[in-house]
């Protein structure tokens, strides 16, 4: 009698989650991160998609003063978040399937999420911010700049950028104005869009 396995919703995240939590370097792209946060209203509302345990990216955000929830489909990473920014709102689900709380947001950021997605689902998580973004809301997400195929350092399964031209295209077709782009001390390539 077989057992039926159930996918991965995290993309491989939720069985390295004990060495990714030991291992994300806290520093990588916060910068970075805190030159755009000028962009946004003081106090406004951040969405970090694929937050992972909330570290940097959500620590960030806080400490520069932003109402933030996250999204993430690991229930590992969902707990150490939980623990971390309790008084945070936090949806454990796949990004694509997430309903973003049924809210707008000032700027919604996906750091290291996009490029682990198959590309018909980039496309959407990208449309789906487009959507829950407040006229004038940002968004920055990563995503290397050439179009590229790799494995993924962490889990080992296929990565994909569609590089800049098709990253531009899309958020265009979706409403968004791209802003501008960016790589930080750990060789990330960061795109910009803001809603008009």
């Amino acid at each position: 009698m077989g057992r039926e396995v159930e996918k991965d919703r995290s993309n491989g995240y939720e069985a390295i989650a004990g060495r990714f939590l030991s291992a994300r370097n806290p520093r990588i792209g916060v910068a970075t991160l805190r030159e755009w946060c000028r962009s946004l209203p003081r106090g406004g509302s951040v969405l970090d998609l694929g937050c992972g345990p909330g570290v940097p990216v959500t620590q960030t955000l806080a400490a520069e003063g932003f109402v933030v929830a996250g999204v993430d489909a690991s229930p590992t990473m969902v707990a150490a978040f939980r623990e971390r920014f309790p008084e945070a709102a936090v949806a454990c689900s796949p990004v694509e399937e997430s309903d973003f709380f049924g809210r707008p947001f000032d700027g919604i950021v996906a750091v290291g999420l996009l490029f682990l997605l198959p590309v018909d689902v980039q496309v959407v998580v990208l449309q789906k911010a487009a959507r829950a973004l407040r006229s004038g809301g940002r968004l920055l997400f990563t995503s290397p700049a050439e179009a590229i195929t790799w494995r993924d350092v962490q889990t080992g399964l296929e990565s994909r950028s569609l590089g800049r031209e098709a990253y531009l295209g899309i958020l265009t077709d979706a409403g968004l104005m791209p802003t501008g782009e960016a790589s930080d001390e750990g060789d990330n390539h960061y795109y910009f869009a803001l809603k008009p």
